[in-house]
Order: C-alpha cells, then structure tokens, then sequence
C-alpha cells in the first residue's frame, strides 16, 4: 500500500451491547440520542467523503419480534448470566416502533442506502472470553447473523465485542467467508481479555493514553496474508465521547488522534479510528464538534499525501495474496 488509509469502524449495538444488562431508566436517553445521532453521522461521512464500517449486532436487524429461545441450536450459558442478550430477549417489544432500543432495522438501511459497509458485531453482541461459552455456541451465532444479515450482504468484517477473541474463533469466522476483523492495540494494556481480567490499572493506562502518547502512533502497514487465514486491521484508537469532567483534556485528546494521522499520512499507513454511536448519545453539539475537526483533518491529509478513507473489507480485499 503506497498511501495512507483512514479506517474508521463503529461498534452498532444499541441496547443489546455495554448497557444490556441495564435498565432504560437508566440509559434510555443516550440510545435514543444514539438513533438520533446515526443520520447525523451519515450527513458528516458523505459530505468528508467517508466510507466506514458498521459492525451491526444481528439482532437489531430484525423487524418483529420472534422466539428466540426455540429451536434446537446452542447457545453461551455465561458464567455471569447478565452478559446473555437472550435473558432480555423474551422482554422486549414486538418491532421497531414499539420498541426503538431493540430494534433498528430502519437504521441498518439507512447505513446500506449510504454505501457503508455492513460488518459482524456478531449475531448476539457475543463475548468470546467469558465463561460459560464455546466456540461451538460461536458457531451457531456466526449462522444466526448470516441469516438475518443475507438480505444485504453477508459480512466480510468482524468486530468482535469488548474485542474479545482467540484463534479458534478467529478460524470459525474464516470459515464462514469473513474475510478479516479489527484486531487490537499492541501494549499490554489492550490485549483480548475477559472482562474480569480488565483491571483498574489496565483501564487507568488506557485512559491516560488516550491524552498522552504512552503506546504510540499504533498506525501500521498490513502484512498481505494468504487467502487461509483472516486478515486483522487492528485498532488504532478509540474515539472517547466529551466528558465535561475531562473537557480540560479535551484538546490534548484530539490531538492525540490528529498527530497520529498526520504520522499514518506521512508514512503510508494506516489509521484505524472507532467508537459507538452510542458514545455520542448525549453531549451531541461537543462530539459531533470534534469528529469534524477530525474529519477536516482527514481533508487535508487526503489532498497532501492521498490519504483515503477504505472500509475494512476494502483494505482486506487489497491484502490477500
């Protein structure tokens, strides 16, 4: 790859991912800012020239209501039963209008009608890292999101929740055509793990780092693969939402992301940006602010040194051998 490429990735899950063992009451707010803040989010990609990747939980794609619960298949049985999207699914409402925290089946076209990539955030928002679960249970999940996600396309990227995998599950999804998933970050600190693993300290230096250079740029040139094996666009940085108890730092946040496209730009590499669009559910004015500065950014880059925006299918595509 002679020039530099932009990937950005968004983690769609809505109320079946971070806060699915939440209550509405709780977080209700943030998930209807979410829907609100996806078409704002497409009318700033086209008018940048972006192509990004929607890595979409499968059950948002459905339109009605069903039992999840029959039928003969497996399903993870985790340790901690709060992690199974299944213990809520008997509660939610019929279709998307009844129940827009659920559903999002509207939102899943809009994003095809802009001709972004639809990608795997895995059938159930599944943890591949936590007990209680199998890579045979995995399998059945990888169906489950091609059946309902063949309407569009089925997939050839991954993101794996809480980035959480191994090789097993890594072989499963090649066998099932996916072509390539968003690895992570090469410190310590941002290694696969289950969520018991993530300790204070781990989540202490993920955070400075998101202000102060301690991992580096994390930009990098893809190693082509052969067409055995996945191809993995690991993360570059996750894009923190504004946080008013922070907003001192903000500046140094968005620095932080500029200096390392400039650095991916310069060097021919690639910047692998994401986030959730329910990071920017609530202070929307303050988050839509700094993804434009960001996106302004890119503008530049891309007139100076061709540095273009690709879907993650699209770099993988151009990495097999």
């Amino acid at each position: 790859m002679k020039n530099g490429s932009l990937v950005i990735s968004l983690d769609f899950e809505l109320m079946w991912g971070v806060f699915d063992h939440k209550t509405i009451n709780n977080f209700g707010e943030i998930i209807l800012g979410a829907r609100n803040g996806i078409p704002k989010i497409l009318e700033i990609f086209e008018i940048y020239g972006i192509k990004a990747t929607f890595a979409t939980v499968g059950l948002l794609m459905r339109n009605e209501k069903i039992n999840e619960l029959s039928g003969s298949r497996s399903l993870p049985h985790y340790t901690i039963s709060n992690l199974s999207s299944y213990k809520y699914s008997e509660n939610i409402g019929i279709n998307e209008n009844s129940d827009p925290y659920h559903y999002a089946k509207s939102l899943v076209e809009q994003i095809v009608s802009f001709g972004h990539e639809l990608a795997s955030h895995t059938y159930s928002h599944y943890y591949c890292l936590e007990e209680g679960q199998n890579v045979e249970n995995f399998k059945d999940d990888l169906a489950k999101f091609n059946e309902v996600s063949k309407k569009y396309s089925l997939p050839k990227s991954i993101v794996f929740p809480r980035n959480q995998y191994s090789e097993g599950y890594l072989d499963a999804c090649f066998k099932v055509g996916i072509m390539c998933y968003r690895g992570n970050e090469k410190s310590f600190y941002y290694q696969p793990a289950s969520n018991s693993n993530q300790n204070l300290l781990i989540r202490i230096l993920r955070l400075i780092d998101s202000y102060i250079n301690l991992s580096g740029h994390n930009t990098y040139k893809i190693v082509p693969t052969l067409d055995n094996s996945l191809v993995n666009i690991p993360s570059s940085r996750f894009l923190r939402p504004y946080n008013h108890s922070l907003s001192f730092l903000e500046k140094y946040k968005i620095n932080r992301i500029l200096k390392s496209m400039s650095y991916a730009a310069k060097n021919g590499e690639i910047y692998h940006l994401w986030w959730h669009p329910h990071n920017f559910g609530s202070n929307q004015n303050e988050n839509f602010k700094m993804l434009k500065i960001i996106l302004e950014h890119y503008k530049k880059l891309n007139l100076k040194y061709e540095f273009s925006s690709k879907t993650m299918a699209t770099i993988a595509k151009e990495n097999k051998l």
